[in-house]
Parts: structure tokens; sequence; C-alpha cells
């Protein structure tokens, strides 16, 4: 990782510094997309099954997971998995669970009854990428809160290895949290089916979950189809910054760092640190801690795209991160509850020197589904309310249009819309008649 001065870097260097990898607008890959998207749409199972065949080299006659594979998983899953699953979604319905929010109610002026509901929304398509090792953990970010919210009909997809299977400990994670229609389909041809439907997989209203540049374009591509379905959030490779004073810990930042920079070589990490001592501590401990990793290869490649910003104050080190809008922010600092009224963009915050990024990918209850690229600056992430719509509803007595009445028709007059006066001097005129 290189260091840098931010001092000593002009505003047009500043700006590079906090620069992702780029994403790149691959014309390619969305014209292939688009032709897959539409392929499904016209020929659904048939077409889902040749890409299954064409990409992930499998021919599978039944795409459908069967209650007897449901079952079979359970005994391939050891003991200690499954306890430390139910930890994990106990966790998670707890936190969850509280953002059930009740109605809210107001009366604006006498009469005049406001109110504002929530509602499941109906159907739901959960997708969880194969790729390099299997998500059972985004399985539970994403079917815990669309459990909990009530959506009646939960779809999730998923590829399926080179043996026709699917991983049994994203099976386990599945049942258990709430999971039984679940499809060995994945790529954009998973994404394409559930916004249009096939003979076999239900459609959809809104898609959730991570994945590939083919899956995220297939995302934008249905949400931009009135007939498609929208999805949950822009996101892009994995992220962290952590912001560290001269009372921080150089090995659990090496660590932090690590662990997210092995998610793929196009992930990215910052340390933002007001003490060159801890820079140089860090920079020793991450090529240490490095050697020893399973995908040291990966996260090599993402700490090339990575750096060290010594900054002069804390203020500034807060400075730099809300200008960056982290997917994941760690704050070791002397006291992390203050730093943390500073910061306005973020996903998710990991205060302390006792709290890695890692609980919150996996069990502290928190959802890691989150929007990176810097778009924390305007999306939130996964919550409850992500699965569920909100919806206005109005109440008026007679008393309360005789009062509110005028100030529409008027305002209505303004802006010529002749019908919207009228809707209520007719009914003005009713109440003027009947009081005759």
């Amino acid at each position: 990782m290189k260091t840098i001065n931010w001092s000593q870097l002009s505003q047009s260097e500043r700006i590079d510094c906090l620069s992702r990898p780029a994403l790149g607008n691959n014309q390619e890959l969305t014209q292939k997309v688009s032709q897959i998207l539409a392929t499904v749409k016209d020929q659904g199972d048939q077409a889902i099954a040749s890409y299954t065949k064409a990409f992930d080299g499998v021919d599978i006659k039944d795409i459908r997971v069967t209650s007897e594979e449901l079952l079979e998983a359970e005994g391939l899953v050891d003991q200690n998995t499954k306890i430390a699953m139910d930890t994990a979604i106990a966790n998670i319905k707890e936190f969850h669970k509280k953002q059930l929010s009740q109605s809210l109610e107001v009366e604006t002026m006498p009469g005049v009854s406001c109110r504002r509901i929530s509602r499941p929304i109906e159907k739901v398509g959960l997708y969880v990428p194969g790729g390099t090792a299997p998500l059972p953990s985004t399985v539970m970010m994403l079917a815990i809160p669309a459990s909990i919210a009530g959506c009646q009909v939960k779809v999730l997809c998923t590829p399926p290895r080179k043996d026709g299977t699917i991983d049994p400990n994203i099976l386990v994670a599945a049942s258990k949290a709430g999971i039984t229609d679940i499809y060995k389909v994945g790529g954009a041809q998973a994404i394409g089916a559930m916004a249009y439907g096939t003979e076999t997989i239900p459609k959809v209203f809104k898609i959730f979950g991570p994945g590939n540049s083919w899956v995220t374009e297939a995302k934008v591509q249905v949400a931009a189809d009135p007939n498609g379905a929208v999805y949950d959030m822009p996101a892009g490779p994995s992220e962290v910054l952590v912001i560290a004073d001269k009372t921080a810990n150089t090995n659990f930042i090496a660590a932090d760092l690590l662990s997210q920079a092995e998610h793929g070589k196009d992930s990215q990490v910052l340390l933002v640190t007001t003490s060159a001592t801890i820079a140089a501590g860090v920079t020793q401990a991450v090529s240490d801690q490095l050697k020893a990793l399973s995908r040291k290869d990966i996260a090599a490649s993402a700490l090339e795209n990575s750096s060290i910003v010594l900054v002069d104050s804390l203020d500034e080190a807060i400075s730099v991160s809300n200008a960056y809008g982290p997917e994941h922010l760690i704050i070791q600092v002397e006291d992390p509850e203050a730093a943390l009224l500073k910061i306005t963009n973020a996903g998710s915050i990991f205060l302390g020197p006792w709290t890695p990024e890692s609980v919150g990918d996996y069990a502290s209850g928190t959802n890691h589904v989150l929007p990176t690229y810097g778009y924390t600056k305007s999306v939130s992430g996964l919550a409850l309310d992500s699965f569920m719509t909100q919806i206005s509803v109005q109440k008026l007595t007679e008393i309360g249009l005789r009062r509110l009445g005028p100030s529409v028709e008027q305002l209505a007059a303004v802006e010529g819309l002749d019908a919207h006066k009228n809707a209520v001097t007719i009914r003005l005129n009713s109440i003027k008649e009947t009081a005759k």
C-alpha cells in the first residue's frame, strides 16, 4: 500500500486519491446482457437450461431444489456451522424485528387526518452469487428481513456447482431463514428469470442481492423495463476505510484492511490516520499477515488499488472519509462515539478496537448488503424497509373539508387545473345545500 500525505496534495490529486478502480462502460457487456434477458423473456425455462449449460457447464433437467435435496444438505453441514448460523440468524432477526414501524397518524388540522402505513412487497427475488466461495451469510441477510416483512413469495436463485448441486451451506442457511423456493440458476439469466418469470420461476417485483458485472448490469436493465423488476441498490466492488489515531492497534487495522482486500482484485481499502507511526506499523503488519492468507494473491492485487492517507487532524480524517463515503467504515480512535457524530456518509460503521468489520458481515445483527462506490451519500444499506412499501392515507370529515377546501381550490386555480378545483367545489356546494 502506498502512503500519501494529504496536506501535500492538490485538489485534483485528492480527488484521484479517493477514486475507485474504474468499472468502465463495457458496451459489449451491455449488449450481451440485453440479449440474455430478451432470450429468457421469450424462451423461459429453455433459455435458462441453455445458459446454465453454456456458462456453468451443467446440464440440469430440474432447476428447482427439491425437498429431498434440502434434507440431504442438513446432513452435509457440520454441527458447529449450524450453531454459528443459528447465532447469526437470532441476532439478524433481533435487529430487523425492531425496525418494524408502527403506523404514523397525524391530524394536520381539525378534521384532516393523515396516516402512513407499511405493507410488504408481495414478491421478491433473492440473488446469492456462486463465485469462488459459498455465501450463506448473504442468504441470511436477504432472507431474514424478507420473512420478517411478510413477503408472500420469496424466490432464491444461486448458480449450481459443476456437479449440478447447490452448496449445502447455502441450502441449510436458506431453510433456517425460511426460504424453500430455491433455483439452480445464476448470472444475468437468473435476474431475467426473476424479473420476467418462466414456466418454473415466479416473476417478482423487486430483486435483491450482490453479484458480478453481468448480474449488476442485468439488474439495471430489468429495472429500466416497465415489465421488469426494480432492484435493491447500486453496488460495486467491496471497500473499507479505517480512521485511526495514535491509540489504534496496527495489527487490528491490518487484519481489517485485508478482510476486505480478499474479496476481490477490484476491492479497495484505505487507512486514514493522524499518525505516521501507525501508518508505518500497519504497512508492516499488512505485509506480515498477507503471507498467511489463502487468498493472498487476490488481496495483494486489491492492495495495489489501496492507500494509507496521512492527515493533520482527526477532523481532517473525518472529512476525507465523508468525501469518500465508504461501504464499511471502521473508527479506531480514542473517542469513537464523538467521531461518529461527525460522520455523514457510510454504509455501515464499526466503532472501537473490538469491532472488526467481519462481525457485521456475519452475525452482529446489522445487514451486510450495502451501497458501494460512494453511493452511501444518497443510498442506505439493506433494511426491513427495503422489503416494504410505505403508503400514505388521508381522511377528511365534513368540517375538515370546509376548513381545507378553499386553500385547495385556490392552489388548483393557480395551476390551471379546473378538474382538481371542481372535485373540491362540488363537495363544498353539497355541504352548503344540505345546510339550508
